[in-house]
């Protein structure tokens, strides 16, 4: 799975593409350059939706929205993803499977979350984009802009973890 990727243009010289790609059955990362032409395997994922429901311990378990069935994912595979869930439980999850085989599991881009713990706004800080720590309903810690106060609902991007906007 490509994780980052840069194309590279030299004078007088071809163009190459320098590729940081992830195998995405044992989670190893190595950098590769592609010359043109050069072709690489592609890798025949599936994708299914899917919502958190409840955890049990060492288990979590999400539902198929179209079936009603309970998969149990073990808490390693979960990884950081539930940190995007909200409280009312709507944030949609991409299972990718390789060959049946459970692989990834991506929260979707953007989930609003509600800000449960954060300072008050300092006097004179307001001029400059001056950002501030706060704690969403997720558990999940995040810098905010400085308006941002306990009970406002924000977007984050799950990509990267950051504040977008105020919802």
């Amino acid at each position: 799975m490509v994780v980052e990727y840069e194309h590279v243009k030299q004078a007088r010289q071809a163009g190459f593409v320098n590729v940081k790609v992830k195998n995405v059955e044992t989670g190893g990362v190595k950098l590769l350059r592609l010359n043109p032409g050069e072709n690489v395997e592609e890798v025949d994922l599936t994708f299914k939706q899917m919502q958190f429901s409840y955890d049990d311990g060492g288990l979590y378990y999400f539902m198929d929205p179209e079936t009603c069935d309970l998969i149990p994912v073990d808490a390693s595979m979960v990884g950081d993803a539930l940190l995007y869930n909200n409280d009312a439980n709507e944030t949609v999850y991409t299972f990718q499977y390789l060959d049946g085989k459970l692989i990834n599991i991506e929260p979707q881009t953007f989930v609003v979350l509600e800000v449960i713990e954060t300072d008050p706004a300092v006097a004179g800080d307001t001029a400059r984009s001056a950002l501030k720590n706060a704690k969403l309903e997720s558990g999940l810690e995040i810098k905010v802009q400085m308006f941002i106060n306990i009970g406002d609902k924000v977007k984050v991007d799950t990509r990267t973890g950051e504040y977008v906007e105020r919802v």
